[in-house]
């Protein structure tokens, strides 16, 4: 056979260059790694194992996809303040793993915190406040800790409704005096919904694998349901509040809120753990798990009876024919249906308004406290008069509510031990557990909420309905999954259920989310 030898070292060049262009790609891979909408825990970890990028790239790339889409792009506003110190985290996590250490499923994993959990590094705790621009806690919260011993790279605080919320009325979701307004992931117009509204935003624009909220009354699923992700809010004592920024002692508390369920299952099993210094915790011994992933069924809802919850039927067409939607999906995995018009009377959102004012008195005075003698303000005594003093700070909102609490006495006050018990007694005892109890149910669904509303600062927060107040009153458990989108805005569908049964709603809405696959990313400027 006759050579061309001229082709032959074509061939050969053509080889070489091959080689050198693919070496080029790959070095350029790695310089600029591309983070997608797609990417879980699960698939960063296959990463790492293999080499495809450092802990090191992910954090670099996260933080460039939050200066190119949260600051530039599309300006979500959804991120406060960025760790200076989250490449050298990264660099030491590297570390480890070249040395055979690895500390689980969140070791390298970049994740975003809501600023009223504490951080004792370089980044302040505000709780949005201009009061707190620079109030550094003496420690880190209980679950930085947890998150920090897991290898979770922290890389930032998101904004959020200042003081989660409880300040003003009128107010607007997602506003606060020290980061402004956070916009929502699938059109900013419209509002997030908060009080977790920066972190269910970041998670949406997959501005990090995951962040952790806060909710006392809808803060985390809320915000999770108008920008199609999951949130969930544990039980109360699930996991410890010490060192963040209270309102309720008796309904406060973090979770955990990503783009998948199975993530939300994984990052939950981490959070848990007993706190002497919250006495909540103390119950969770015999209910908490370090693993809710493991377990996690697409086939859960087989068999199971769901109660659906009919009391906001008629008040939004569109979700009305949504929900209708979910509910036969469900009713197609082999679950029963059984109809539930009421969950709790309508006299508990009045206790718990009550108890609020109290505990939130209560919890923030002990809060400043726990800021050492050099705490910028001491009491919310001195809150209210800072805000006073600070044109800019009440230029778009009053501080109705802060002004409210400051008027309540003590937790020995009749008046709150009332409201408390009577609270409790109509959203446990009389609510949740009654109708549960009385039809044999797993678990409630609900529709989360209505689309998200204009933002309009005049107005303020325009709800039509939200079905967070029966969980969140009685201190119980309710996962938020994508159910779906009006006009392009994402509408989440609520499962709730009794104290500690976050293993099995993690595992209906596991079975809901990957029979449905409902979850489109948002367009973004920037992306």
């Amino acid at each position: 056979m006759k050579i061309n030898l001229n082709s032959f070292f074509s061939i050969k060049y053509l080889v070489v260059l091959a080689c050198f262009l693919s070496f080029q790609f790959q070095a350029q891979t790695n310089e600029n790694v591309i983070i997608t909408d797609a990417i879980d825990i699960s698939a960063l970890q296959e990463g790492y194992q293999k080499k495809q990028y450092t802990i090191e790239e992910i954090t670099k790339a996260y933080l460039d996809r939050i200066e190119a889409i949260d600051k530039n792009g599309s300006q979500l506003n959804a991120v406060l303040t960025i760790n200076p110190d989250a490449i050298s985290i990264a660099k030491a996590l590297d570390l480890e793993l070249k040395q055979g250490k690895w500390r689980g499923p969140l070791h390298g994993v970049p994740v975003l915190l809501k600023d009223n959990i504490n951080t004792h590094d370089k980044m302040p705790t505000t709780a949005g406040s201009r009061a707190l621009a620079n109030s550094f806690p003496l420690e880190d919260s209980f679950i930085v800790k947890k998150l920090r011993a897991a290898g979770a790279v922290i890389i930032g605080k998101t904004n959020l409704s200042e003081w989660a919320n409880f300040r003003s009325h009128p107010s607007s979701s997602g506003w606060s005096g020290l980061g402004g307004q956070t916009k929502n992931a699938y059109d900013g117009e419209r509002n997030p919904c908060g009080s977790s509204s920066g972190s269910a935003v970041a998670v949406a624009a997959n501005l990090a694998v995951f962040a952790i909220g806060t909710e006392t009354n809808g803060s985390i699923v809320c915000p999770s349901h108008a920008n199609g992700i999951v949130g969930l809010k544990p039980t109360v004592g699930l996991i410890s509040r010490t060192g963040i920024i209270p309102i309720s002692f008796t309904q406060d508390t973090a979770g955990p809120m990503a783009r998948s369920v199975k993530d939300a299952a994984i990052i939950l099993g981490w959070l848990t753990g007993i706190d002497p210094d919250d006495s909540k915790t103390a119950a969770s011994e015999k209910y908490r798990q370090t693993d809710y992933a493991g377990s996690l069924d697409k086939e859960s809802l087989k068999g199971k009876r769901i109660g659906v919850f009919t009391g906001v039927k008629g008040k939004s067409t569109p979700v009305d024919a949504l929900f209708q939607k979910a509910v036969a999906a469900i009713e197609a995995q082999g679950a029963t249906l059984v109809e539930v018009p009421e969950i709790s009377p309508e006299i508990t959102n009045g206790q718990s308004f009550t108890v609020l004012l109290y505990e939130f008195k209560q919890g923030l005075n002990d809060y400043f406290k726990s800021l050492g003698p050099n705490a910028p303000i001491k009491t919310l005594e001195d809150l209210i008069a800072f805000n006073k003093k600070d044109v800019e700070g009440l230029k778009q909102f009053n501080q109705l509510l802060l002004e409210l609490a400051q008027q309540k006495t003590d937790l020995n006050s009749e008046e709150y031990k009332t409201a408390l018990a009577g609270m409790l007694a109509n959203s446990q005892t009389n609510g949740i557990d009654k109708v549960m109890n009385a039809n044999q149910l797993d678990a409630i669904v609900a529709p989360t909420g209505t689309p998200a509303w204009l933002t309009d600062w005049e107005k303020g927060d325009q709800f039509v309905f939200g079905t967070s107040g029966p969980a969140a009153h009685a201190g119980y458990p309710n996962l938020t999954v994508p159910m779906g989108y009006v006009d392009g805005l994402p509408i989440g569908i609520s499962f709730i259920g009794r104290a500690w049964s976050e293993a099995l709603l993690l595992n209906l809405g596991y079975s809901f989310e990957q029979n449905t696959k409902h979850r489109i990313a948002p367009q973004l400027k920037g992306n």
